[in-house]
């Protein structure tokens, strides 16, 4: 009797999450349904293009919010078996609260890990076809940001032309090596600047111990300062937020490619965040597993759900904005980052423990 029964609680808590899933799913369609419409309004593109990126950016969208579907999924399956007497039934059989949590848990706990390696990748495929898609119609395609072996390579418009910047790497704000190209419209070279460092901080970029070399009717004109100051569209900030978008990145390729990414110029602070925060995925849902249980779970009574829908509203407001200033506060260096990403999974964990303990016992 206890296989059937806890077989019945298995298929009934899947069928939950998978209902809460879609609902989180069509609502996130409609809602980037209408930023995309934006976005493509005054192009010439067909009316399928926007449906599409939508259909291919949601998902990437749904494994970030995951934690939160299964905290809603938990307090909804257990206000069901509760309003029906189900639990009450289990009880009768043997079958306790800490039994029906343990179920739940596991669960959890499984999608989370099938998320990271089997869900991540295509999700994070997806994601940059998303991200290339929308570069092709891009106002800003002329500009050109990447990074390889030769080091940092920069283009991007000037009011009467084109500038090349190159550099041999980036420390932080300082660029290294730099050669400057300017060219005129007709792309011929109008000015080649070489210089030892930038400081890049701010748009208008201070180089050091600077050789100008002018092109006048065919001619290489030299000019030696120590320092020449530079505008330009992008910044250090700038240039690492256009790396920053781990949604196309997948935890397999995170994992095997670490090195190969600090190389290309990814920022280690953000792949180490970025690695920490999928690793704890599958902690993140089984605390939130119990976080729902030990709120919904404590007592046999038919209670007011609308108390219930206010209480996990509260909750997952609370952790989001927990984990974001846990995050910052990493990125700050007030504490270490590895500690910012996994401690509101702790704190959640330390505080559901206790709970969980209790709820047995009624």
């Amino acid at each position: 009797m206890n296989k059937i029964l806890i077989k019945y609680l298995l298929s009934k808590y899947l069928k939950t999450f998978f209902k809460v899933l879609l609902f989180f799913y069509c609502f996130g369609i409609i809602l980037n349904l209408f930023e995309e419409i934006e976005f493509f309004k005054n192009l010439n593109v067909n009316f399928l293009t926007p449906i599409i990126l939508t259909s291919v950016y949601i998902p990437s969208m749904i494994i970030q919010l995951l934690p939160f579907i299964i905290f809603i999924s938990c307090m909804k399956f257990i206000i069901e078996i509760k309003d029906n007497k189900d639990l009450l039934t289990m009880k009768v059989f043997g079958i306790s609260n800490f039994r029906i949590f343990l179920l739940m848990s596991i669960i959890s706990f499984l999608i989370g890990w099938f998320s990271l390696f089997f869900l991540n990748p295509i999700t994070s495929s997806m994601s940059k076809y998303y991200e290339q898609t929308k570069a092709n119609y891009s106002k800003d395609i002329d500009h050109l940001v990447t990074f390889n072996k030769n080091g940092l390579w920069i283009k991007e418009n000037l009011a009467n032309g084109q500038r090349i910047v190159t550099a041999r790497e980036m420390d932080k704000t300082i660029l290294r090596d730099i050669t400057i190209f300017d060219f005129d419209q007709d792309y011929n070279l109008e000015k080649k600047i070489y210089s030892k460092s930038a400081n890049i901080e701010s748009n208008d970029w201070l180089l050091k111990d600077v050789k100008i070399l002018r092109v006048i009717d065919g001619i290489f004109d030299q000019i030696d300062r120590k320092e020449f100051i530079i505008n330009s569209i992008y910044t250090h900030e700038k240039i690492n937020s256009l790396y920053k978008n781990f949604d196309t990145l997948s935890f397999i390729n995170l994992v095997g490619n670490y090195q190969n990414l600090l190389d290309k110029g990814y920022n280690n602070i953000f792949l180490k965040q970025s690695f920490h925060t999928m690793l704890s995925m599958p902690f993140f849902l089984l605390t939130m597993t119990a976080l729902a249980s030990i709120i919904v779970l404590g007592t046999l009574k038919r209670s007011n759900n609308v108390k219930f829908i206010i209480i996990g509203l509260i909750s997952c407001i609370t952790i989001y904005y927990l984990k974001d200033l846990s995050i910052a506060l990493g990125k700050t260096n007030r504490i270490p980052l590895t500690l910012a990403t996994w401690m509101p999974i702790i704190i959640i964990g330390l505080f559901s423990s206790i709970g969980i303990l209790q709820i047995n016992e009624k």
